[in-house]
């Protein structure tokens, strides 16, 4: 089979063709995204939305660095308080004393006691490191320290 001239040019013809509809398809969708736009306006529009990026990272820095902080102050805050109320003389009175503890996320925070009778009330502070204290802890206080830690 010998290709003619007249056949080759058939098939360049249909070649161009093809190439000219799919340039007009093409052009077609470019008038659709830029439709009433001009090349300036384009411009300003990604400047701006450059501007704008840049504006967002420095909110999102200040935001983390807030948030860094924020978490840090909660992690020193007391997070977990617990009474216990008891009787220390079993011969008189009712559960008016008590020992309340408030604890830190790192088991740190205070104790405070109260023993109550009925010629005195003595009240009563022990520092917490840990969820230990220096001081000797009353069951009471051992059982408030323990119920009120939150560590997780």
């Amino acid at each position: 089979m010998v290709i003619t001239t007249d056949i080759l040019l058939y098939i360049l013809i249909a070649m161009l063709v093809i190439v000219v509809l799919w340039l007009i398809k093409i052009e077609i969708r470019l008038n659709r995204i830029f439709s009433g736009k001009k090349a300036k306006d384009l411009e300003d529009v990604i400047l701006d939305t450059k501007t704008q990026l840049k504006k967002l990272n420095v909110s999102k820095n200040e935001i983390e660095e807030y948030l860094e902080t924020v978490e840090k102050r909660l992690r020193e805050s007391v997070q977990g308080v617990s009474t216990v109320r008891f009787n220390p003389f079993k011969d008189s009175g009712s559960n008016q004393s008590f020992a309340t503890a408030f604890i830190n996320q790192k088991g740190d925070g205070v104790v405070i006691s109260s023993l109550y009778s009925r010629e005195r009330v003595s009240i009563f502070a022990k520092p917490i490191t840990n969820g230990a204290s220096t001081y000797e802890l009353t069951d009471e206080e051992k059982k408030a320290v323990k119920e009120a830690s939150v560590v997780k």
